[in-house]
């Protein structure tokens, strides 16, 4: 007789996140902020064939201060999804599989993404 006091999935419960499954999750997360990023540079051409008035009110509506935020975490998430998929395709070929390598390439990573996002709103 089954024990109804058992939960359905125990392992949700006594899993430790690591930081190669939370890299994995959010590198799916990046890739839909990349699809966003592409909408972005969509409506950017398309504000650009409207016209020099239509693109200046485009241009005022980036230089709102949570606009500006929304672009810079979109441009976070190119920045890791390019920089992380290199990493796996690392992997693809067969190296970094050792244990302190898949670590050390993950917190390279996530380093050299806050450095790019840093250096971008320096330069822009």
């Amino acid at each position: 007789m089954p024990d109804n006091q058992r939960p359905l999935s125990p392992h949700l419960q006594i899993y430790t996140p690591q930081l190669t499954s939370i890299m994995s999750v959010f590198h799916r997360f990046s890739g839909v902020g990349f699809i966003a990023a592409m909408c972005l540079v969509c409506i950017w051409i398309y504000v650009l064939c409207q016209g020099e008035a239509v693109y200046l009110d485009f241009c005022n509506f980036l230089a709102y201060p949570l606009v500006k935020l929304m672009v810079y975490g979109v441009l976070a998430c190119v920045y890791y999804h390019l920089l992380n998929g290199i990493r796996y395709l690392m992997w693809s070929l067969g190296r970094g599989y050792e244990l302190s390598c898949v670590y050390n390439s993950g917190w390279l990573v996530t380093f050299m993404v806050f450095v790019l996002i840093i250096l971008t709103v320096y330069l822009v």
